[in-house]
């Protein structure tokens, strides 16, 4: 809901969002318990509390953290004893013998080591508190033997694979994780805590740093399938359409058990445009949380955000410091109908972004300082110290378990090769690289210290470097014989199949009674509601009017008839975007707001006391790439729902294009993973200016792989919809097709503005949608228009799939010869064949931006077309 709140001081109004309590997907939050601090300050130990607290803050600054002892640590003087009016051989107390001196050197063993922490930038004094508490216990505990072993084992088995594939495959750009071996513990660590930790599902999004060794080591991905790959052996079975990606994408699923129970781990796809998967992961485990009905979606009494599901994300240095997606998605991370109840977050800090040192790329002391801002804790580790990470693993586990809160890990390491093993890093890096060239590996440092502590022998590591090369030489020979595997379409997903290369036409009607029933239900408020008396008489008294007439749906109407006609099915809705509840142009207001007491009430989630599908209106942060990539993860988690993004204005879009790029358009034809995303664009040109004007409908054209200038042309199995839909019976069925059919694709819908109010909307007659309308009247030119409804004549709904097969039917019909293409903007280039008839484009002039920015001359050159 909306809260206004007076500032006394300043005279101004606040405005700000806060969910109501019954809101569905958000959880009111639990009480703060009261938090009583123990002991307290005296004259006498005011200086050591002081030399404390300056350690904790600032102990970091000195700790041993560089694996390459390359850092030069700055004196730090708030470490200095005397800063506070002590001596180094003073006594701490009265009642004890020990010496300033021997406290410093303390807190010096506890807060400079190879692991450290940055917290005393949280305000809550309670997080603090227990950070200190367990952190200073982390230090102080030690690994098991077997753990250590188990350790040892893991990390050379990692660095053998690179070995392996280094002499099999010289010319291979593997991305492997020599110098960062230490992670593979990270990952041990989390995913054998996990059923401790109550935990049912990971979600896993990791660059390409490390990838495949996790894949084959961590999560049973087969070595023969990975080697088929790298040999360019088909990777999908015949009949399974896609195109494949390259071998940093692949991605595994499976079950790991443990005594404690079995946790479901999935790595979702990676595109190589950095840290754009992280929002996409973040909003699957979203995603996930609701199909088990758990967290924000649990009904129970002492559930709690965060229950049962964790996004697991990895990062690299240099695309953490320099990706605004990171600062996106970290926002999202408390925020309403968003939040995960923590991410754990790791960051691979090779100390260098392709030639790129620390130094050079970013303005920050540690490429995790970003954290701070939002007031997360950051561990600090030392690479050579695999043990320290999986203590700080294991502290980052237990404060997520606690505060339901996202927490950093900056593992130091280092990268054996350049950004790739065919590069050469000593053309610009030499001195660093000498250092790298110089040392033994994080593994056999390792395995050397155990052997030191009698916990193995060398002839056990040789040992498990011949077995583990055994079972990868056997793999690679098998490789011939081995057909493709793919494993797609499970769980959630059972049920749909890859869409048909023939189009189809769906039953997407409803009961007209039921309609009317639903529609009513989607504006009814609780008594006593006091209700905006505005909305009254425009949007309530209006709709059931309409209802009764079945004349006049404008486009709110059919679209409330959509998403209660889908909820009562048992789907759910999800809207997003900026201001969606009201929405932009002030038409849907899906939340009804209390005038008297700000309560919030969405009418759509009380249409029938047994629904099972339910609305989530999320109004949601300025932010274009971080929500489209969080709502794309969102829809890929689950069939059974309509997820819909809403641009502000159509225009906004640009700024998510990486993640319509790489993911909307394309993760199916490289990962098999479909999306039934529905994209809202606001578009018209109605005098807002050259950026409230325009979706660009013509770049989602040039991302479709259309194939109207081929036969057969276009079917259902295209990579995504374009649309734009001339009335609202035509918008109430592409809404309902994108979940009644057993295949999804994204939809691009060219959404309308000023036609949301249009006259001439149609009442709900077919059942179906209609994808070209022909009217046929007497005519000698043919005039397609996407835009003007002012022309319409016959209407082009779908522009992709292509519907020219249906054109031409209609041109033979009345003898036509002479098509006109007119676009109500800057003229652009038609992608494709005309297929033996001739087209011709009329547009406006040629310009640098979309249209003109003032309504005056909009209207003027609404007839300055060239053609």
């Amino acid at each position: 809901m909306v809260i206004y709140e007076k500032d006394r001081t300043l005279g101004v109004s606040h405005r700000f969002y806060r969910p109501g309590a019954d809101e569905f997907g958000h959880l009111p939050d639990p009480p703060k318990s009261s938090f009583e601090p123990t002991g307290s300050i005296t004259d006498e130990n005011c200086r050591n509390v002081h030399l404390i607290n300056a350690y904790r803050r600032y102990g970091y600054l000195q700790a041993d953290l560089d694996p390459l002892g390359l850092e030069k640590k700055k004196d730090v003087p708030e470490l200095n004893p005397e800063l506070y009016g002590a001596k180094p051989d003073d006594a701490l107390s009265s009642s004890n013998d020990l010496q300033v001196n021997d406290l410093a050197e303390q807190l010096r063993l506890i807060y400079c080591g190879t692991m450290a922490v940055e917290f005393m930038h949280i305000n809550n004094w309670e997080e603090r508190q227990w950070i200190a508490q367990h952190f200073e216990e982390a230090v102080a505990t030690e690994l098991r033997s077997e753990e250590r072993v188990k350790l040892a084992k893991l990390m050379l088995r990692c660095e053998n694979f690179d070995h392996f594939l280094g002499q099999k495959f010289p010319t291979l750009k593997r991305y492997s994780g020599e110098g960062a071996e230490a992670q593979f513990g990270f990952f041990s660590e989390i995913f054998d805590s996990a059923p401790e930790h109550g935990l049912q599902q990971i979600l896993v999004g990791i660059a390409h740093r490390g990838r495949n060794n996790l894949l084959v080591e961590m999560m049973q991905f087969p070595y023969v399938q990975m080697f088929r790959k790298i040999r360019g052996k088909p990777e999908l079975p015949e009949g399974v359409q896609g195109s494949g990606d390259v071998l940093s994408h692949l991605v595994s699923s499976f079950d790991h058990e443990t005594s404690d129970g079995k946790v479901h781990i999935t790595m979702l796809p990676n595109p190589s445009h950095l840290e754009a998967q992280n929002p996409v992961a973040m909003g699957k485990a979203r995603a996930r949380a609701r199909s088990l009905n758990i967290g924000d979606y649990s009904k129970g009494r002492d559930a709690r955000v965060g229950d049962g599901v964790l996004c697991l994300l990895v990062h690299g240095d240099g695309s953490f410091t320099g990706q605004g997606v990171v600062w996106e998605s970290i926002a999202l991370s408390q925020a309403p109908h968003f939040r995960l109840g923590g991410v754990i977050h790791l960051v691979t800090n090779n100390q260098i972004a392709f030639t790129a040192e620390s130094h050079i790329g970013r303005s920050s002391r540690h490429c995790t300082d970003i954290a701070k801002a939002f007031e997360y804790p950051v561990l600090h580790v030392n690479g050579d110290k695999p043990e320290d990470l999986v203590k700080a693993t294991r502290l980052a586990m237990a404060y997520r378990e606690k505060f339901r809160k996202d927490i950093f890990i900056n593992l130091i390491c280092f990268r054996k090769w350049g950004h790739n093993e065919l590069d050469d890093p000593t053309f610009t890096n030499p001195l660093l690289y000498k250092v790298i060239n110089s040392r033994e590996s994080v593994p056999r440092e390792y395995a050397d210290e155990l052997i030191g502590d009698e916990l193995i022998t060398e002839e056990e590591v040789k040992k498990l470097k011949d077995d583990h090369t055994g079972k990868l030489l056997e793999a690679y020979r098998a490789v011939d014989g081995t057909p493709p595997k793919v494993n797609h379409l499970n769980g959630y997903w059972k049920g749909i199949v890859q869409a048909p290369s023939e189009v189809q036409t769906w039953d997407t009607g409803v009961d007209l009674e039921l309609l009317r029933y639903v529609g009513a239900q989607t504006v009814k408020v609780p008594e006593k509601f006091n209700l905006h008396e505005h909305l009254k008489k425009t949007h309530i008294d209006a709709r059931i009017q309409k209802l009764t007439s079945g004349e006049g749906i404008d486009w709110s109407t059919a679209e409330a008839l959509a998403f209660g006609s889908l909820l009562v099915e048992g789907n759910d809705v999800r809207i997003s975007g900026q201001d969606v509840g009201r929405a932009t142009f002030c038409h849907r207001h899906a939340i009804m707001v209390d005038q008297e007491t700000d309560q919030s009430h969405i009418p759509f989630n009380c249409i029938d006391p047994n629904q099972k599908g339910f609305l989530e209106v999320v109004n949601n942060l300025l932010s274009e790439e971080a929500i489209l990539g969080f709502e794309f993860g969102f829809a890929i988690d689950n069939p059974k729902r309509l997820c819909i993004w809403e641009a502000q204005f159509g225009d906004f879009n640009n700024g998510a294009q990486i993640i319509i790029d790489t993911f909307i358009a394309s993760a199916e034809s490289k990962w098999l993973t479909q999306s039934g995303l529905t994209m809202l664009l606001p578009h018209g040109y109605d005098g807002a200016g050259p950026e409230h004007s325009s979706c660009r409908m013509e770049r989602f054209l040039q991302l479709c792989d259309s194939k109207e200038d081929q036969q057969p042309v276009d079917g259902e199995n295209i990579n995504m919809r374009v649309v734009n839909p001339s009335t609202s019976a035509q918008y109430f069925h592409l809404l309902r097709r994108q979940v009644v059919p057993n295949y999804r694709k994204p939809c691009i819908v060219v959404a309308p503005k000023i036609l949301l109010r249009h006259p001439k909307v149609s009442i709900l007659k077919k059942p179906i949608f209609l994808k070209y309308v022909a009217r046929n009247i007497g005519f000698t030119h043919e005039i397609f228009c996407s835009i003007y409804c002012s022309f319409v004549k016959q209407t082009i709904i779908y522009l992709k799939p292509s519907n020219l097969k249906k054109v031409h039917e209609q041109m033979r019909k009345l003898d036509m010869f002479r098509l006109v293409w007119y676009e109500n903007k800057s003229k652009h280039k038609l992608q494709g064949s005309n297929r033996g008839i001739k087209i011709i484009i009329a547009g406006r002039f040629i310009s640098d931006r979309i249209c003109p920015w003032y309504s005056f001359q909009e209207r003027h050159r609404r007839f300055d077309v060239q053609g």
